[in-house]
């Protein structure tokens, strides 16, 4: 079974699939009755799910008649996909946002379901035995070099 975050991202997807624009707007406290929770919960699916490293613009505007815009960025050619994510990764990345960013690929169909997993086991914390920050700053040259050889 689904938890409530899973319910959430799925929802917000098949609304933004739908929108045709790649964009849609909702009403936080609106998404939070509908799926019977706190708006915090919405904010955690927000901020984890529908992040930069995911692929997503998250836009918000407080008060009363505020509302959260999420933008889907497309992916396009290559070379400027390989720098985006190369200036996105950076000097460090964690194992979250790498996967992050490994999953977004599958979803745009850019990387087969082997490749996927591959990509996660070379990312892993257990396989990368090594303490903080010298972890997350091989996980991003493991994961640029991946990139690359994948998309060039």
């Amino acid at each position: 079974m689904s938890n409530i975050s899973d319910l959430i991202e799925q929802y917000l997807k098949k609304l933004i699939e739908k929108a045709g624009q790649g964009q849609i707007e909702i009403q936080r406290n609106e998404l939070a009755t509908q799926f019977s929770c706190v708006p915090s919960q919405i904010n955690y699916v927000l901020s984890t799910r529908f992040s930069m490293e995911h692929g997503y613009l998250v836009e918000s505007r407080r008060g009363g008649g505020g509302y959260v815009r999420i933008v889907k960025l497309e992916l396009d050619e290559k070379s400027v996909l390989v720098n985006y994510l190369s200036r996105l990764i950076g000097d460090d990345i964690t194992q979250q946002g790498a996967e992050g960013i490994i999953g977004r690929l599958w979803e745009e169909e850019l990387v087969t379901r082997r490749e996927l997993e591959i990509m996660k086991a070379a990312v892993n914390r257990d396989v990368l035995r090594m303490s903080l920050p010298a972890r997350d700053n091989l996980r991003a040259s493991i994961l640029k070099a991946m990139l690359v050889a994948l998309l060039k």
